[in-house]
């Protein structure tokens, strides 16, 4: 475990790819948050780039046809906050393991945002799990311990022996390392997923992302009935973000604030809410100032409630 997911494959490359060549598809080559890219990331690890494919469109020979003595690493990305649809292709880890055990290289997979459970059942399907991602059969696996894991920022690697106890004693490994407090924050949350319905209740992101739709509409009537005025309960969508799950929309009800837009701008009322005490950020769907309360807590609806009259009564 490391500071964060872009920390961890920084280790990993260094590790397992350092004076050698990696060998990635070009419609893998994503940009992170805050503008960092796997090139770049690449490039400081020590280890050389090769693209194969196109940027939509990477088949199995083009890895194969790669493979050199100067190979170290072959590198499977997931698209967590992208989607490419159309004329596609691409190879699965499980192949691309293959391929780096036939030839003598190491394989590693960027999974994002570690994801533990099956989110299926609440229509959330197409991302990867860890536990599939390691049943693949590459060496190394790295992924989040904050976004759809629930946990505190940290990245994570598991996998073979050797390839983690070369990640261990490399260097960089020092530099990155995480504290005392993160561990403990981390190994808290994993405690939760021994029991995955108390996880599912205990950790925010995996509440807010399983909630009962009804019970999402009754957090909103209580919202509404809270802030009084200029208000209306709508049906709406919710977006999962966190860089996950892309384009994917879950059902939801919203609290819509229709105060007199002549005086009262959907834009200054949303600065207003996010300048007030405590801040809310809200978003503007159809030139209204809407609230999604998917991810507001029982015990929260009345400060917010008092939160949203003073931003409407300012």
């Amino acid at each position: 475990m490391v500071n964060n997911a872009a920390g961890a494959l920084l280790v990993a490359l260094s590790a397992l790819a350092r004076d050698g060549e990696a060998v990635v598809s070009r419609g893998e080559l994503v940009e992170i948050g805050g503008a960092f890219r796997i090139p770049d990331i690449m490039a400081r690890s020590g280890a050389k780039l090769v693209e194969v494919g196109s940027t939509n469109r990477t088949h199995l020979k083009d890895y194969e046809a790669a493979v050199t003595d100067r190979t170290r690493l072959l590198l499977k990305v997931h698209r967590s906050n992208f989607q490419v649809t159309g004329f596609t292709a691409e190879v699965s880890a499980q192949e691309i393991a293959g391929v780096a055990r036939a030839r003598g290289a190491a394989s590693l997979y960027d999974l994002g945002s570690g994801l533990l459970v099956d989110l299926s059942p609440w229509g959330l399907a197409g991302e990867p799990t860890v536990g599939e991602a390691l049943a693949s059969g590459v060496d190394a696996v790295v992924f989040s311990g904050d976004k759809l894991l629930g946990g505190p920022q940290a990245g994570i690697l598991l996998g073979r022996r050797d390839a983690i106890a070369a990640c261990r004693t490399d260097p960089l490994a020092r530099a990155v390392r995480s504290d005392k407090f993160t561990l403990a924050a981390l190994e808290a949350t994993l405690a939760l997923y021994r029991d995955p319905e108390r996880a599912r209740v205990e950790i925010p992101v995996l509440r807010m992302l399983t909630q009962d739709v009804s019970q999402i509409r009754q957090r909103a009537e209580a919202l509404q009935k809270g802030v009084g005025k200029d208000t209306e309960v709508i049906e709406g969508e919710s977006e999962v973000g966190g860089g996950s799950f892309p384009g994917a929309k879950l059902r939801t009800w919203l609290v819509r604030l229709n105060p007199d837009t002549r005086h009262l701008t959907p834009d200054t009322l949303s600065a207003r809410l996010r300048g007030g005490s405590p801040p809310v950020i809200a978003r503007i769907v159809d030139d209204r100032v809407v609230l999604d309360p998917r991810t507001i807590f029982p015990d929260e609806l009345e400060t917010l409630a008092r939160a949203v009259r003073a931003a409407l009564d300012a």
